[in-house]
């Protein structure tokens, strides 16, 4: 019997030799693996002409598995911030230790001779790849120059429109017609002493009249709407005192703000009462009526002067004598009933 062997690609142990190889199931099994790496193989082999560089990301840092090697290797070859797309892939397949391993499996598996020259990569065609990879960074610079120089075009405007815009802020208004502004500045001028004036007199004082601007004076380009002070009330614009420093005649300085003392612990002792039970015993009880000394049970004789033995034998006679007193009372009227019957 031959000894036991273990087939990575069926993922079983056989015991028939050498005749696992020829199998249909290890046939199969080989097609369909080689299937699965064929295609990446043949991405890689078209950038031999036309290598590919592109800006680093972290997507370029997936492997594949070699089926012939049995190992992982990187597909692009990165270095920095740029990428060769397929480069560590032909890398490998280039390699003599590749190429070792490739016949060996092929051998050992008896796959299709035909298919091995699809996954060796011969040194003429590296070579061949690493020429093109040249151009690509070449191409790759110049399109990164292009980019820049579209930026900086871009920030250039963008400096000179802000520039722009800074001077014309702080260019020199145009100067007024000073015949034009003459009226409306001695009208503004005789306010401002007017203000200035009676601001440094006291409040309690009576309030000098607004003055009258004179809005109708020839060459003013303002409209006139009309007057808009109250006869006899001043503003803070003219020195009078603000609304809410008036004191007001109908308010005391002792008026108290707010609920008393009193009232707060009331509104507190509610406040706990209704965390209570609404039908606990004494609920509905008015705490603020009045009740006399009377009010205490007196059956037990226990808030009397005294013993509580005195008591228990005063109650106990009382309680006799009220029973003798009914019984009579019982009696008595037994015999009325039957006289007069």
């Amino acid at each position: 019997m031959a000894p036991a062997q273990r087939c990575p690609l069926c993922r079983q142990t056989f015991f028939c030799g050498r005749g696992h190889v020829y199998s249909r199931k290890h046939q199969r099994q080989l097609k369909e693996a080689l299937e699965r790496l064929l295609p990446r193989v043949e991405r890689a082999r078209k950038a031999i002409r036309a290598a590919q560089v592109e800006r680093y990301v972290p997507e370029h840092e997936r492997c594949c598995w070699c089926l012939c090697c049995g190992c992982e290797v990187r597909e692009h070859l990165s270095h920095g911030n740029l990428t060769v797309l397929h480069g560590g892939l032909l890398e490998h397949l280039a390699s003599p230790e590749h190429k070792k391993a490739t016949n060996k499996f092929w051998w050992e598996n008896k796959a299709e001779v035909q298919m091995k020259e699809k996954f060796l990569v011969t040194p003429q065609d590296y070579a061949r790849f690493k020429k093109s990879m040249v151009k690509g960074l070449d191409s790759y610079e110049e399109k990164e120059d292009e980019v820049i120089k579209e930026m900086a075009a871009q920030i250039r405007e963008v400096e000179q429109s802000r520039q722009e815009m800074v001077q014309s802020v702080l260019e020199p208004q145009a100067v007024p017609d000073p015949e034009e502004g003459s009226s409306a500045h001695r009208s503004w001028k005789g306010m401002n002493s007017q203000v200035a004036s009676s601001s440094q007199q006291p409040s309690n004082l009576d309030l000098p009249p607004a003055p009258e601007l004179d809005w109708m004076e020839t060459g003013q380009s303002l409209t006139f709407i009309g007057h808009q002070d109250i006869p006899g009330v001043g503003n803070i614009h003219s020195g009078a005192t603000p609304p809410w420093m008036i004191q007001d005649e109908y308010t005391s300085g002792n008026q108290q703000i707010g609920p008393s003392y009193e009232e707060f612990l009331k509104e507190k002792e509610k406040q706990k009462l209704k965390k209570l039970p609404p039908d606990r015993v004494g609920a509905n009880f008015d705490h603020s009526s009045r009740t006399s000394a009377g009010w205490l049970p007196s059956f037990g004789r226990v808030w009397n002067n005294g013993r509580r033995w005195q008591s228990r034998h005063q109650f106990k006679n009382e309680a006799a004598a009220m029973k003798k007193q009914s019984h009579r009372e019982k009696s008595y009227s037994c015999s009325t009933n039957y006289h007069e019957a």
